[in-house]
């Protein structure tokens, strides 16, 4: 099956109207994005929001560091850069427990989560990267998938990909693809609402879509640039309400993360639930996936340089040490914390929502 990208569509006004969007200060475009038919469109969408480009002269990001950390930050997070997926990221990896394969739009994210998962992940500044030759990154999927098994794909791990939405409509561009396959199925989260533009796309409950949402002190103090907690909640509710066009009715999920036992945690946390039980009082396709705060050594230095006035808990001394099989060292709550913290949701979210799946905790 050949990908055929979609015409250039006009950006929808409730995205471009988005009090949440995010519109970079500047914008590069190396040559070899510019090459690329889906180069050409993010192009058009950045010229409809009349944002400054710089064309490149070459396919390397240069002068996006400052002299300090703190300085780098601000530069690359000011930063929009149009390139082209290099042939390593078609080499795809697995992303239990979320999926079964991760593959990518785009790098970076225009948020400001003081315990952002990217912080020690991706190499150099974190600009937010967006991908041109998407039709070729979507064409790449089909060699991962098996007959008569149902492969599932993450979209979410190194960005997210509503946040930069209207800039890209690469987002759109995935739902429309998985829409058309019989054997693969897209999975995305995100901290931003702007989804009116994706209600009446051809989905075919091929498409998971799912929020992070947090308590309100957590997501008021440590989530910069993003929409309200409530404001999701409102854009997963529009999104699995089915409606008489046919559009809405995803199957939809919410991310707790990264759940905290924070002073009150256990009022805290139950009012969020109880707002999502008001959000989503109908009967619709839901998940729910809970993962508790941690950190490395190495995100714990990035974190601090680049939010060093943050509240967010890195103490070592209150945490135990937890290793992957290649001898990387996360920090995470004792087992009694963890044991409490696990004990409370799935007992809390099978009392407001007896048919929804946890699917897994960590």
């Amino acid at each position: 099956m050949t990908f055929t990208p979609s015409k250039i569509q006009p950006i929808p006004e409730t995205v471009a109207s988005s009090s949440r969007r995010w519109l970079p200060e500047q914008v590069l475009f190396t040559p070899a994005a510019l090459e690329e038919p889906w180069g050409q469109q993010i192009l058009n969408r950045l010229q409809q929001f009349d944002l400054p480009v710089k064309f490149l002269k070459q396919n390397r990001l240069t002068g996006l560091r400052g002299d300090t950390e703190r300085e780098t930050y601000a530069i690359a997070k000011r930063t929009l850069a149009v390139v082209t997926a290099p042939p390593s990221q078609l080499k795809l990896s697995p992303i239990p427990p979320s999926a079964d394969w991760q593959f990518h739009v785009a790098q970076g994210c225009p948020a400001h989560c003081q315990y952002c998962y990217l912080a020690g992940s991706l190499q150099g500044p974190p600009v937010t990267r967006v991908y041109a030759n998407l039709p070729q990154i979507l064409e790449n999927l089909q060699h991962y998938e098996k007959p008569e098994q149902l492969t599932t794909y993450e979209v979410s791990c190194y960005t997210d990909p509503l946040g930069i939405e209207h800039l890209t409509g690469s987002l759109a561009e995935c739902i429309r693809y998985f829409g058309e396959r019989d054997r693969a199925h897209l999975r995305w989260v995100s901290k931003f609402d702007a989804i009116d533009h994706l209600i009446e796309l051809p989905h075919r409950k091929h498409t998971r879509a799912r929020f992070s949402v947090n308590t309100t002190p957590i997501s008021r103090l440590m989530e910069g640039g993003t929409a309200s907690v409530s404001e999701r909640l409102q854009a997963v509710r529009k999104l699995a309400l089915p409606r008489k066009d046919g559009g809405g009715d995803y199957p939809v999920g919410l991310v707790i993360a990264p759940i905290m036992p924070i002073e009150n945690w256990r009022e805290e946390y139950s009012q969020l639930l109880d707002a999502a039980a008001n959000a989503l009082n109908f009967d619709c396709d839901l998940t729910f996936e809970l993962i508790s705060h941690r950190f490395t050594p190495g995100s714990k230095g990035v974190l601090e340089q680049w939010y060093p006035n943050s509240k967010l808990d890195l103490d070592e001394a209150t945490r135990t040490t937890k290793r992957n099989k290649f001898g990387g060292i996360k920090y995470v709550y004792d087992k009694d914390t963890m044991t409490e913290l696990k004990t409370f949701f799935e007992e809390a979210i099978a009392r407001r929502f007896p048919n929804a799946e946890i699917l897994y905790w960590t």
